[in-house]
């Protein structure tokens, strides 16, 4: 079973309480999300963030073929970091660990995400040029969106 693992950090000149507002509402997933992906909250993200919540989505991952994907928060610190793992959808496993951390000027933002692409050999076939790639877009353009939407972070 081959598990894989992105891993990306962002800083941005936000304080903790702005960015935990906005990175922990599940509501604004689909304001960093790639418009190609058709990105549609179903149900779930009508409270703030909890320990035990699941949030059902619609998500065009590849293809153009729809899925439901479906989340549930593991893990809350307040401010600190959450963890959403996949009960249903693309991935044979999908945790993502997203930790804040406050900074000279700002806020780091650190995502860990470790997944396995079902299908076995094939899926691990693919996952160089289809999965992999797909994934790195959709965390690229996470980056673009944070810096327009709070600026670019300079060091202090």
């Amino acid at each position: 079973m081959k598990i894989y693992t992105l891993h990306t950090k962002q800083n941005i000149p936000i304080s903790i309480e702005e960015a935990w507002e906005f990175l922990s509402n599940p509501k604004n997933l689909a304001v960093i999300t790639p418009e190609s992906m058709s990105f549609k909250t179903l149900s779930g993200a009508d409270r703030e963030i909890y320990a035990g919540q699941i949030i059902q989505y619609i998500v065009t991952p590849l293809l153009g073929i729809p899925m439901k994907w479906v989340t549930e928060i593991t893990h809350v610190v307040d401010q600190k970091y959450f963890v959403d793992e996949q009960r249903f959808g693309p991935y044979a496993l999908w945790h993502h660990k997203h930790f804040l951390k406050e900074i000279p000027g700002g806020v780091e933002m650190e995502d860990i995400v470790d997944y396995k692409v079902p299908m076995g050999i094939l899926g691990q076939m693919v996952h160089p040029f289809l999965v992999k790639p797909k994934l790195e877009e959709i965390f690229e353009y996470r980056r673009k969106k944070l810096i327009a939407l709070f600026g670019e972070y300079k060091q202090s």
